[in-house]
């Protein structure tokens, strides 16, 4: 433990949906799940996922690289052209 952090405990997000129509496979996580839990989700599980939507109706994509969360926000206000976008993403950026 480091000196003067508080201790909590890294859980991942349960019954969460996935889209497996095209490779990789996203999770897709409910809105009202905070950003501090999928990055405890995605420290362990390390997959791609999709949140959303945020107050603006927005989707953001989330994967793990370099040892640290990335998120790439405003996928859109479609989940089905979010999930598409996201995809094209981490195929750009090697990540499949």
């Amino acid at each position: 433990m480091v000196a003067g952090r508080a201790s909590r405990e890294v859980t991942v997000l349960d019954d969460l949906s996935y889209d497996d129509s095209d490779e990789p496979g996203i999770a897709l996580v409910p809105a009202g799940v905070s950003w501090d839990e999928v990055e405890d989700h995605i420290k362990i599980v390390h997959g791609p996922l999709v949140a959303g939507p945020d107050d603006s109706g927005q989707y953001a994509g989330a994967y793990w690289a370099n040892a640290r969360m990335v998120i790439e926000p405003d996928l859109g206000s479609d989940l089905d052209e979010a999930v598409s976008e996201f995809r094209a993403i981490l195929r750009e950026r090697g990540q499949v």
